[in-house]
């Protein structure tokens, strides 16, 4: 018997391995806000923020049609959907705040205290200690030069590191509790929460680029390369990946961010800030997550936590 389009899809989605999904999310996760920060200008940071949440979900809802998920959703999965978009809302706003002022690397390095903390809380090993002191030494070389300008955004960015963990904890809980939901239909229904979630403090922000048909385009642009490759992509790769191994390739991000920073923006760093992003990439490869010993980091199932 012929497989149906569903299951030849899927298997199509199964061939390819989740490292290449954890790849175009890397490239994807800091390509999108590069292009962010050239719309702020004409778009506040919070309305770039919420047009971003909000046209990505409209085009994952119009592929997805996650109403219909919502009548299988067990109670469990469906509170994880809601926090998970509350957790988008949240962690897209400030990241914006943030990028608006400090360059990309450097909020991308800070974005990575939140998982290194986790493992240090999740696993008291001497192995997380080096990790936490090393991430926070980084920190300490990125926050000495920016700290005394911008205080403000470092509030901003740090508030982006726990978000960013809590996206972590929620993304990889749910994509393993997951029972006959597909990663398409968990992401669209996330993102509808968090278009909601956020339209109080961005909607009206965006009202520019909803009058103009260029800025608009430029904002569609932006949520589908900032938000439903990235977010698609790690729904996929965390379904496959043990936590450790997700979790040690969180470590290339930094790194991503730098050369996207310096690519698209002509963002250069300091040899010290350099340092710094070194420093927490080295971090966040340190650091082992919770529930994992040197003989199982290589095969712990993704998104189980202590």
């Amino acid at each position: 018997m012929p497989s149906s389009p569903a299951s030849a899809t899927r298997s199509l989605i199964d061939a390819v391995p989740p490292h290449a999904y954890f790849a175009v999310s890397a490239v994807f996760h800091y390509l999108g806000p590069s292009f962010a920060v050239l719309l702020f200008a004409q778009v506040a940071p919070l309305g770039v923020a919420w047009l971003r949440i909000a046209i990505a979900a409209a085009l994952l809802a119009a592929w997805a049609r996650p109403w219909r998920l919502l009548a299988r959703l067990a109670p469990g999965e469906l509170r994880l959907v809601v926090l998970l978009g509350i957790v988008l809302a949240g962690m897209n706003g400030v990241f914006y705040l943030a990028i608006a002022q400090l360059p990309l690397a450097t909020v991308g390095a800070i974005e990575f205290i939140g998982p290194v903390v986790l493992a240090v809380l999740g696993v008291r090993s001497s192995r997380n200690a080096w990790a936490l002191v090393t991430t926070v030494a980084g920190l300490l070389c990125l926050v000495q030069l920016r700290l005394p300008e911008e205080p403000l955004a470092f509030g901003y960015a740090l508030a982006n590191a726990a978000l960013f963990a809590a996206y972590v904890v929620v993304g990889h809980r749910l994509a393993s509790t997951a029972r006959d939901t597909t990663a398409v239909e968990r992401l669209a229904c996330a993102m509808v929460v968090a278009a909601f979630a956020s339209l109080p403090f961005g909607g009206a922000d965006a009202l520019p680029a909803l009058r103009d048909p260029g800025l608009f385009a430029a904002a569609a642009g932006v949520a589908v390369s900032s938000s439903v490759v990235p977010y698609l992509c790690d729904q996929l790769a965390m379904r496959r990946l043990p936590r450790a191994s997700f979790s040690l390739f969180l470590a290339l991000l930094p790194a991503v961010a730098v050369v996207i920073g310096y690519l698209v923006l002509g963002q250069r760093l300091s040899a010290l800030e350099g340092f710094g992003v070194l420093l927490v990439v080295a971090g966040v490869a340190l650091h082992r997550p919770a529930g994992t010993s040197g003989a199982q980091a290589g095969r712990a199932p993704a998104g189980r936590r202590a």
